[in-house]
């Protein structure tokens, strides 16, 4: 099934152009996004809110507000309580308040401190029943009790649309009022709201379908059957029915609708029966550092942290060389399939039999980071990291007698006999030493004691293909079970240091409607693998010719077998292995230039148009847009890099420079800048 275009940018130059759709007048307007994740940390969409408040609250002011749940944690530790600005925002409070519903009002302390109106959901459990039989009269959607998820989402969603009616009575004609709403939980505020006839612009986004997520899960050939599946039959198996129903009233419901790729346009379109009004792709705050070498000298400072940690880890069994030594990283939530581990596993054993056959001296080291069911560090791992730690102290206190007797040796005006410099008991700590680094066990996969280590996925695998981390292989393995920290007593970093310190990032996935892992890694100019059915894979694969040689390597799990794939990927890694280290500084370099295109400040005009249509569908006489034309953008072609790495003539800065010229001059597919020769082998497109 061919994949249309997505929207396109104009631009991509590090001074916005003139944006070509005439402005929203703001200041008659009231934005309201309205999201389960606002405050809330539970997956990426958490992450879209809160990077994209910065220019939301730019735009827009104080007319900018996030709704969601109250939770009294999040609450204490990220939101400073306030008085709202709005007088009518105010009184909209106070109706659900003097009804024995809390709400609270603060502003959220992330970058933009955007105001935030969150509910409380157990304070007004009490009219669930009520609430329920509303829906089954507006839509004849029924929600069991026994889940709490959906209850919850309806509790919310009929407090938010009370509060739009309130807020609406109270304001009269001006200012409008615009409701964007993220994912099925937030669903049932859009419903109520639209069924009645609250006069708002409504805008939904997904950003996985439901029962999309399911099927990948359950292993269906999810893409070559889209439009095949009996989808009432597939969610009443799944017992989500009515979430499913939920997610599908709020996409017909909406004035416009929105997903954040591509892949999941299509998806949306069989799934959910509606294509999408507008792509929305996901952005990040992109902090361009004033000098390129900046980010490789924080590439180098994080790589020397993770090495330590690899050194007490592998500690008697450490006979490869750290400085030949890669480190792989794969991140995210535990879904096996679905995030492409089953994959990754597999081209990690072929990638092991390669490097041994071709007697490579490149080690790799692969890191697991998914959070699973744990009930502590095992004691191997803490083991490793103390004796490392006392081998760092022994080699401290015999290097500073060391250099005392030398020092006044020296001062002497004699050469030390470097025999005698040190004496016995000094070798008698240095033997010691030695000793406790010897082990009779191999160093372990996980650092975790996992609570269900025999049908663990990874582990599972690990076990299948032999990668036990012995002193023959090439490739080792290192599954830790929770999220990075800088509070570790194990691998003390963040995880975006951690992301900084790594060679490459591989996430094969099969089922990823963006993909903010290697986004992440772009920005930090760390190469890294998605898929073609990846959202970012897509964007990527539009928008840059080239895009192997920027260190984005898209794996076809679209089009080939998943033993093409596999074997795809595998040789990605390989070649990945047989770069010079002058090789990879050349390709983070580049890697980190395509930051530009992922940066809100380009990304965020897709949500102006979405907010732009709503606004002429709500509210026709007041705002004029032809429903029927795209955005007016041209097609953007990142071309090739201009310069082979191989070539000594090779210039990191005139390379820069023609890269920043040709965004700054985006050309149609098929068009070529002006001034720019065609580089052998690359396409028109």
């Amino acid at each position: 099934m061919p994949l249309s275009r997505s929207l396109s940018m104009t631009s991509l130059s590090g001074v916005l152009p003139a944006w070509e759709e005439d402005e929203l007048p703001v200041e008659d307007l009231l934005l309201f996004e309205v999201a389960w994740e606002v405050t809330n940390k539970v997956g990426g969409i958490y992450t879209v809110i809160q990077t994209k408040a910065k220019i939301t609250v730019d735009e827009w002011g104080e007319n900018y507000y996030m709704m969601g749940p109250y939770f009294e944690q999040n609450f204490k530790t990220q939101v400073e309580g306030c008085e709202p600005p709005n007088p009518a925002i105010r009184k909209a409070m106070d109706a659900l308040i003097h009804n024995g519903c809390q709400v609270h009002f603060g502003r959220w302390l992330i970058e933009g401190s955007p105001y935030v109106i969150l509910f409380d959901i157990g304070s007004a459990a009490w009219n669930l029943d009520r609430w329920k039989g509303d829906l089954w009269q507006t839509c004849s959607i029924g929600l069991p009790y026994h889940d709490r998820e959906a209850n919850d989402s309806l509790i919310l969603g009929s407090l938010i649309a009370w509060f739009f009616k309130e807020l609406t009575d109270n304001l009269g004609d001006k200012p409008n009022v615009i409701g964007h709403f993220h994912e099925w939980q937030a669903g049932a505020g859009l419903i109520l709201s639209r069924s009645r006839k609250i006069p708002m612009a409504t805008v939904f986004t997904t950003h996985a379908t439901l029962l999309g997520r399911y099927l990948c899960a359950g292993n269906a050939d999810f893409y070559n059957n889209l439009d095949k599946f009996n989808i009432d039959k597939e969610a009443g198996e799944r017992q989500i029915y009515h979430r499913y129903c939920l997610e599908r009233a709020a996409v017909h419901c909406a004035h416009v609708f929105t997903t954040v790729s591509q892949i999941t346009a299509v998806e949306a379109n069989h799934m959910l029966h509606r294509k999408p009004d507008v792509v929305t792709p996901n952005g990040l705050n992109v902090k361009k550092f004033s000098a390129m070498h900046e980010f490789q000298n924080l590439h180098s400072t994080s790589k020397t942290r993770i090495q330590e940690f690899v050194r007490g880890h592998f500690y008697g069994h450490l006979d490869f060389n750290l400085e030949k030594t890669l480190f792989f990283f794969i991140a995210g939530r535990y879904e096996f399939s679905n995030k492409g581990a089953d994959i990754f596993l597999e081209s990690l054993s072929r990638l092991n039999y390669l490097l041994r056959v071709h007697r490579n001296d490149v080690t790799v080291v692969v890191f697991f980071i998914m959070p699973a069911k744990t009930n502590n560090f095992n004691v191997e791992s803490l083991k490793g990291q103390a004796v490392r730690k006392q081998l760092w102290d022994t080699a401290h206190t015999v290097k500073e007698k060391f250099g005392k007797k030398l020092y006044d040796a020296l001062l002497t005006g004699t050469i030390p006999d470097m025999n005698s410099i040190l004496d016995r008991d000094d070798f008698t700590i240095m033997k010691r030493a030695i000793y406790a680094t010897q082990r009779h066990s191999l160093p372990p996969v996980t650092t975790h004691n996992m609570l269900d280590d025999s049908t663990d996925p990874i582990l599972s695998n690990v076990r299948r293909i032999g990668l036990f981390n012995s002193r023959n292989d090439r490739v080792k393995i290192i599954f830790h079970p929770e999220f990075l920290s800088s509070t570790s007593p194990l691998l003390p970093m963040d995880y975006e240091d951690f992301v900084r310190g790594c060679n490459l990032g591989v996430f094969p996935s099969y089922y990823e409607p963006w993909g903010y892992t290697p986004g992440e890694c772009t920005v930090m100019g760390i190469p890294s693998v998605t898929t073609n059915l990846s959202g970012f894979g897509c964007f990527m694969e539009e928008h840059v010719s080239d895009p192997a040689a920027y260190g984005i390597y898209i794996v076809d799990r679209r089009f080939r077998s998943p033993e093409e794939s596999c074997n795809q990927l595998t040789q990605f890694m390989f070649s990945f292995c047989q770069q010079s280290r002058r090789q990879r500084i050349i390709q983070r370099n580049r890697t980190e230039r395509l930051s530009d295109l992922l940066d809100w400040r380009y990304l965020g005009r897709f949500y102006i148009h979405a907010r732009h249509l709503a606004l002429s569908r709500a509210f026709p006489e007041k705002f004029k847009m032809d429903p029927m034309a795209p955005l007016k953008t041209e097609g953007f072609r990142y071309p090739r890099p201009y310069s082979d790495d191989d070539d000594e003539s090779y210039d990191e800065d005139e390379e820069a420079e023609r890269d920043r010229l040709n965004i700054k001059a985006p050309f149609a597919p098929g068009a070529m800048p002006e001034g720019k020769k065609k580089q052998p082998g690359e396409s028109g497109n």
